[in-house]
Parts: structure tokens; C-alpha cells; sequence
């Protein structure tokens, strides 16, 4: 059975090629792709995920602000009736130089169920989706 994924850059930002490149690997490796595009809220998410009845939510953010456009997303997804939806989260989504280990453990404790920084292979995501899905099956 095709798994759906809810792709889309969080926020304000309108880095769009790495969504682009994310939307055609994701593509390729068999998922059905929900692309919401660049600039998406997490309403919008969340609403893409139930209407899509998906199977993951698949943040990225380029422009460091990722860390606060995130905060809630799993309670807004609990309350929404999407409670176990696995989220995930990539790309440049702090600001500065941090340790990723530091960045990895706040973006869990928001509830992520996986978190992918800068320079992350699409492969790595695919790897993961494959392996968290396969496990809920």
C-alpha cells in the first residue's frame, strides 16, 4: 500500500529547492506526495494531513527559524485526531552554530519523531520513512 507523506517548507520561508528535490526523491522512492509548497502554516499541514488521510508530516526549514515555527505541532496534530502521525523535521532549523546532538534532543521533546540536519541526504529521509512506517504496519 502507497504511503502518503504532507511535504512543505514551515513558516515564513520560501526556500524552495530543497522542497523540490525532497517532493522528487520522495516521489521516486514510491510515496504519494502532498506538496504544500513553501511559506505553510502548521494549520495548513495538519489540514493537508487529514484531508490527504496521510501517513507522515514531513517538515524542512532553511531559514533558522524552524525551532519556533515547530513548537506545538504534535499537540496541534493530537488535537486535531492525528495523534501518533509520524512528524518529521529537516534542514537548517536553528539559528547559529549549534550541536546537532542539543538540536536533535529539544526538536524530540517537541515531539518529532525524527529530526535530519543540515546537508541530510534525501536517502537518509527515505531510509527512515521506510523503516518508522514499516514498523507501524
Amino acid at each position: 500500500m502507497q504511503k502518503t507523506l504532507v511535504l512543505g517548507v514551515i513558516g515564513a520561508d520560501v526556500h524552495a529547492v530543497g522542497n523540490q528535490i525532497l517532493n522528487f526523491a520522495f516521489t521516486e522512492a514510491g510515496f504519494k506526495v502532498v506538496n504544500l509548497g513553501v511559506m505553510v502554516s502548521q494549520e495548513e499541514f495538519i489540514e493537508a494531513a487529514i484531508e490527504s488521510a496521510a501517513d507522515a508530516i514531513v517538515v524542512s526549514s532553511l531559514y533558522g527559524h524552524g525551532e519556533l515555527d515547530c513548537q506545538g505541532l504534535r499537540d496541534k496534530c493530537d488535537e486535531a485526531g492525528l495523534k501518533g502521525i509520524l512528524l518529521y523535521v529537516g534542514g537548517n532549523i536553528v539559528v547559529g552554530k549549534q550541536p546537532f546532538e542539543e538540536v536533535e534532543k529539544r526538536f524530540l521533546a517537541m515531539g518529532f519523531d525524527r529530526v535530519f540536519g543540515p546537508g541530510t541526504t534525501p536517502e537518509a529521509g527515505i531510509e527512515a520513512l521506510q523503516q518508522d512506517l514499516a514498523a507501524r504496519d
